[in-house]
């Protein structure tokens, strides 16, 4: 007999319940909110969550790359965490909500990978 997801939850969840999913600090404070995630085809990997941060109704908003590897999932605030200060999203690579990051530079997705700290997705640094 199958049990059921509702009484044995599970890790896994479906990229589209993750778009939107609210971004805060260790504290709880409100960051931002997941755009989109990027996913490399080939080994199935979610590679960057894309956080929109900013603006005023859309108007503004700064989308954010961060490296999967950098959120965490907090079941308290039913929230992914991310442990940055609003300086440093601010210095942090962006593209305006209007354009778009060019995902087939890896100098800009290594450039993205050290600002973190965290090691690309594909290996080296």
């Amino acid at each position: 007999m199958a049990a059921d997801a509702s009484t044995n939850p599970h890790r896994l969840i479906a990229s589209d319940r993750v778009e939107g999913t609210a971004v805060r600090r260790p504290n709880g404070e409100m960051i931002g909110h997941i755009e989109r995630l990027m996913i490399d085809k080939v080994s199935g990997q979610v590679s960057y969550a894309v956080l929109s941060f900013g603006g005023f109704f859309g108007l503004g908003t700064n989308l954010i790359p961060v490296p999967w590897a950098r959120l965490r999932y907090n079941t308290r605030f039913e929230a992914y965490e991310l442990d940055i200060s609003d300086e440093e999203l601010k210095r942090a690579p962006s593209f305006r909500a209007d354009k778009d990051f060019d995902w087939g530079d890896r100098s800009q997705e290594n450039e993205l990978n050290r600002y973190y700290g965290i090691p690309p997705y594909w290996g080296g640094f």
